[in-house]
């Protein structure tokens, strides 16, 4: 081979040697020196497409409500339930199971219990003095209710040991309350965890029937006071509430109309833009439901439970109530949306071992007797005329 020949092969293999060592994705390494001692610097390859980034955006959240109205225990309603436990104890549970399935299927429901529960070892009471009997507790938890509101003009009814049998029971069955207090501190704003949105959850009443507060201690109950109220909801936003509601015991018993005590302070509350709905009871009727100043107001929902006489005084529109449902959503960037409430209408039958009926249910129910859809007809009309265009849509 001549020694040009010779030039050109020694050349080619020279660039082929130094192709390959360029090209390589292997990373230098002590086992492969003739690679690492290469005077040529590996080529490290890069992309012009740029990377695919993923933004999660958090979902809304929405928490399902329902509210009922005064449970207030007339001696007619817990010797119904003795007759219900066959004569010695107290069974409520019976009055409250045709319209439990609205309760239990939500995930915050909230009573109000009007009358402090009996002291141990003493006796329930009627009017003028309340006290129900302890398994009243029991049928509100079994029920499905979360919490119930307690601030009422029957609060100091049978003074500390009322109110400090109450709450004691209310412990030991894990529901939660807002209204009174064994300590100061109790009535403060309190916020709790439903579906992971905090609320808080307040209650107040117009007064307590010139009845003192117990030893002077006027912390043991909440009276209606605008700047109170909103100094109230500032706390719980501050401490993380994100929903608050408020409970209002107002109104005048037996009237259908809305009273000046109310108008006002409903504009009061709700201008402060602290609060997201507010429930209303005292009435002892169905009162109605609207916005003020943007915010959901449901003025009266008459009764849950009770056997008011029928008479001038107390006319038959007292046994009509409803069970309102409303849902809150609380949405990403924050804010918080109640759609309209939803307003179940009830009746209370206190002729038939004191039931509380669901109206439409029972309208369309066949075992309900001719005589009760007669009384049933006419309770959905009455309601219908103060609250009939937040009742359910048909499906």
């Amino acid at each position: 081979m001549n020694l040009r020949r010779l030039v050109s092969v020694a050349t080619v293999l020279t660039g082929l040697t130094l192709a390959a060592c360029g090209n390589s994705e292997t990373v230098p390494g002590v086992s492969d020196q003739a690679t690492a001692t290469s005077t040529l610097a590996p080529v490290v390859e890069t992309s012009t497409i740029p990377a695919e980034t993923t933004t999660v955006v958090p979902a809304p959240v929405t928490m399902s409500l329902a509210f009922a109205g005064d449970i207030l225990i007339h001696s007619q309603v817990w010797k119904a339930a003795t007759v219900n436990d066959g004569g010695s104890g107290y069974d409520f549970t019976p009055m409250f199971a045709r319209v439990k399935p609205l309760i239990e299927g939500v995930d915050l429901a909230i009573c109000h219990l009007e009358v402090p529960l009996v002291a141990l070892g003493e006796k329930p009471t009627t009017n003028p003095l309340y006290s129900a009997p302890t398994e009243l507790a029991w049928a509100i938890k079994g029920m499905g209710f979360d919490r119930c509101s307690t601030a009422s003009n029957h609060s100091f009814d049978k003074g500390v040991k009322g109110i400090e049998a109450t709450l004691n029971e209310f412990d030991a069955l894990g529901l939660g309350q807002a209204g009174m207090a064994r300590t100061p501190e109790e009535i403060e704003p309190k916020v709790f965890d439903v579906k992971g949105i905090k609320v808080t959850h307040l209650s107040y009443t117009f007064g307590f029937n010139d009845i003192p507060a117990p030893n002077g201690e006027t912390w043991r109950s909440a009276l209606i006071d605008p700047s109170r109220i909103i100094a109230d909801a500032q706390k719980a936003r501050d401490m993380g509430a994100r929903v608050v509601i408020v409970s209002m015991h107002w109104g005048r018993e037996t009237q259908t109309d809305l009273s000046d005590f109310q108008l006002t302070n409903a504009d009061a509350i709700t201008k402060s833009g602290l609060i997201d709905l507010v429930i209303g009871h005292h009435a002892h009727v169905v009162q109605k439901i609207e916005q003020v100043n943007g915010v959901w107001t449901i003025f009266g929902l008459s009764n849950l439970i009770s056997y008011l006489p029928t008479t001038d005084a107390f006319p038959n529109k007292t046994q009509d109530g409803v069970i309102v449902t409303a849902d809150i959503t609380l949405n990403p960037d924050g804010s918080v949306q109640v759609a309209q409430p939803v307003a179940h209408p009830i009746w209370v039958d206190k002729y038939n071992g004191v039931v509380v009926r669901p109206v439409l249910t029972d309208l369309v129910d066949p075992t309900t007797s001719e005589e009760t859809k007669a009384e049933l007809a006419v309770s959905l009309e009455r309601t219908r005329s103060v609250v009939g265009e937040f009742f359910p849509v048909a499906p």
